[in-house]
């Protein structure tokens, strides 16, 4: 790992400050917006007609969105792993993957919450959940919990975030004016004083030890809303530790992705090294062997039981119509990074990137196969119903709002590296000077 000792304090500094993005940035964000507004005229389409415009059913009645957003709950749990866990175990190397991770949770658990209310169709009865919820309801668990985890997401990201803006206050000439008004207005009252840095830091471990059970909460929770529904497929007692660990798995790639990105964009190559992506390898491939450990749980069981509608669920996994995605999502998802990962070239940058997008890419994958297959499979026979009832892919509206949501989650993470360091300027300067 090179040495930042050599590097100036101003050095440091003017190194992590956000940068104005160029020509490719521009690009970058004009294509998420673009994506954004076909999704938002796609959700009009269907606010104008209902639900009919999308090709879900009586039997699929969670189809896509509801894959997005189990996608977009296990990402956010990221947050919890870098930021919570890593620091709570003191883990040295965290630094520079903190805020990254913190800002993907932030983007990820938005847009997770946003996806149910494009999935329930009458928005405006959202208030219901809250007026007429029942305790009873794993439903109403699951607004709780998310929107608990949304909160404290966002708070300990503003609570990271405050010795930085105090640094990008007084570097107004450098950053310009665009966002100084901004930055005063989040951060004016902070001046570093021993007694706020005593609150801050109190604050970040509470807000630490709080989110770690949070998150595995929102992701249990997430798991009940199909354990609880009795279908094949659904039917486990091992969702919840199931969901977990994908989470921790697809959470763990998005930050890899990201590393590779931002170290490449923004020139970060002092800070996010090497050795930071084999430590994250490391822990990739053990997340990936826990992750593939609870997939040979979830389909050994009811295959030894071979009750007959589980029997038709898993024919149609393992060698039916849904048979090349479940063997590209396990493959791409989980075996091929595994083998990448284990060797020592392959826990470099380029090799690490190519692992965490397909790690991210068959997770998503997953989460369609969690929901769809088994929806069209139910314990009682499809009798008697239109055959356009028997089969399910998505409509291009749906395609749109999914795909403008996964563009609005990354247009999130493309604001905050805008406005805020990617990498902390105010702990990379302290980690430094304990060193010295």
């Amino acid at each position: 790992m090179e040495k930042l000792t050599s590097l100036t304090t101003e050095q440091i500094t003017r190194d992590l400050l956000p940068q104005k993005f160029g020509r490719r940035g521009k690009i970058w964000t004009g294509i998420l917006i673009l994506i954004c507004l076909v999704g938002a005229f796609a959700y009009y389409r269907q606010l104008k007609n209902g639900l009919v415009v999308t090709h879900m059913r009586d039997y699929v009645s969670w189809g896509i969105y509801i894959s997005n957003f189990v996608f977009f709950v296990a990402i956010s749990l990221v947050g919890s792993l870098i930021t919570a866990i890593f620091r709570l175990a003191n883990v040295p190397w965290r630094t520079p993957l903190t805020r990254i991770s913190e800002m993907i949770a932030v983007s990820a658990i938005t847009f997770a919450a946003l996806i149910i209310i494009v999935d329930m169709g009458r928005p405006e009865r959202l208030l219901n959940l809250f007026i007429h919820g029942r305790l009873q309801s794993p439903i109403i668990w699951d607004v709780i919990v998310i929107g608990t985890y949304f909160c404290i997401s966002l708070f300990l990201l503003y609570v990271t975030l405050l010795p930085d803006i105090r640094i990008m206050i007084k570097a107004k000439e450098t950053l310009g004016k665009p966002f100084s008004k901004l930055y005063r207005w989040l951060g004016s009252f902070w001046n570093g004083e021993a007694n706020q840095e005593k609150i801050r830091d109190r604050v970040i471990t509470i807000l630490c030890i709080i989110i770690i059970p949070v998150a595995f909460c929102i992701h249990t929770v997430t798991s009940w809303l199909f354990a609880t529904t009795y279908r094949p497929g659904w039917d486990s007692t091992n969702f919840g530790a199931y969901f977990v660990s994908g989470a921790f798995l697809v959470g763990a790639g998005a930050v890899v992705v990201a590393m590779y990105i931002f170290r490449r964009a923004y020139h970060l190559e002092k800070y996010i090294t090497d050795r930071h992506f084999d430590k994250m390898g490391r822990v990739l491939v053990l997340l990936a062997l826990l992750y593939l450990y609870f997939n040979v749980n979830e389909y050994l069981v009811p295959a030894f039981k071979m009750k007959k509608p589980e029997a038709v669920h898993l024919t149609q996994l393992f060698a039916g119509d849904f048979a090349p995605l479940f063997w590209f999502a396990i493959l791409v998802g989980m075996i091929i990074p595994i083998f990448i990962l284990v060797f020592k070239k392959g826990r470099r940058p380029l090799p690490m990137f190519v692992a965490g997008v397909m790690v991210v890419v068959g997770a998503w994958f997953k989460r369609y196969l969690i929901v769809t297959p088994t929806l069209l499979h139910p314990f009682l026979p499809m009798q008697n119903v239109p055959e356009s009832y028997r089969h399910y892919f998505p409509s291009w509206e749906e395609w749109a709002i999914a795909m403008g949501s996964l563009a609005g989650a990354l247009l999130i993470i493309t604001f905050f590296a805008r406005v805020f360091p990617v990498v902390s300027i105010y702990k990379t300067l302290t980690d430094e000077n304990e060193k010295v």
